[in-house]
């Protein structure tokens, strides 16, 4: 054996792998920065905190949204269900939080914060789009809604619902860069048709939307997607 091959055996008896519990810390932070990464760029999940989009979504339901494509200059679309920062109050005055364990809020304030946890962020809603800039929307009762003339079939409206009657809301035009949202439970969601008076005309801004909901991913049993209705791939809504 050389002097060379000496040395190297030498070195290698001396190396000695690191235990286990020694590289646990340095695991768990890599985990922690890829699932910040992840949410804050690709995919983030949602806790649904209501009624007002069933039977697509149910209260509790958890999925996941699409953050990727708008990086890419995309934009919402006409029947997709996203999630969108509150644009005008719509939700009012934050509602008191009752008094919980600290240390037990504190560490799923942090599990959200990186993604590892659903958020329920009462500041986020999600609805349907049903028109986008530049559309004209018709909904009055005892009529379907229509959108630029164009009657929508709307076969994911909850069972009983009436697509305007409860609260019809009349013509109006969608601004550039804002969207017509209604929820899926008409006769339970507080959407556009409620918020036509205030300043805001019950629009929502494109720069609000945080993302597309694409798949149910919680419980197992209500694992589906979300893809766009047939209904919005009529020409004649373009």
């Amino acid at each position: 054996m050389d002097e060379k091959d000496a040395k190297d055996a030498k070195d290698s008896k001396t190396t000695k792998k690191r235990p286990f519990w020694q590289e646990l810390p340095i695991l768990v932070v890599v985990a922690l920065l890829l699932s910040l990464v992840i949410k804050t760029f690709f995919v983030q999940a949602f806790s649904i905190p209501s009624d007002s989009m069933q039977p697509t979504l149910e209260r509790g339901d958890r999925v996941l949204v699409d953050k990727l494509t708008p990086w890419f200059g995309a934009t919402p679309e006409r029947g997709e269900v996203v999630v969108f920062h509150d644009p005008a109050n719509w939700l009012g005055d934050d509602p008191k939080k009752k008094p919980g364990n600290a240390v037990l809020d504190g560490i799923g304030e942090a599990l959200t914060a990186v993604g590892l946890r659903p958020s329920s962020d009462e500041k986020d809603l999600i609805k349907r789009v049903i028109a986008v800039g530049g559309d004209t929307v018709q909904c009055d009762s005892g009529s379907p809604v229509k959108v630029n003339g164009v009657p929508l079939d709307e076969p994911y409206i909850y069972p009983g619902a009436t697509p305007c009657n409860d609260h019809p809301a009349g013509t109006v035009t969608v601004p550039k860069d804002h969207l017509w949202v209604m929820g899926d439970h008409r006769n339970d969601s507080a959407d556009s048709r409620f918020h036509t008076a205030e300043p805001s005309g019950g629009f929502v801004p494109v720069s609000d939307v945080v993302g597309r909901a694409f798949v149910v991913a919680w419980p197992i049993d209500r694992w589906h997607t979300l893809p766009v209705p047939h209904t919005f791939d009529q020409k004649q809504l373009h």
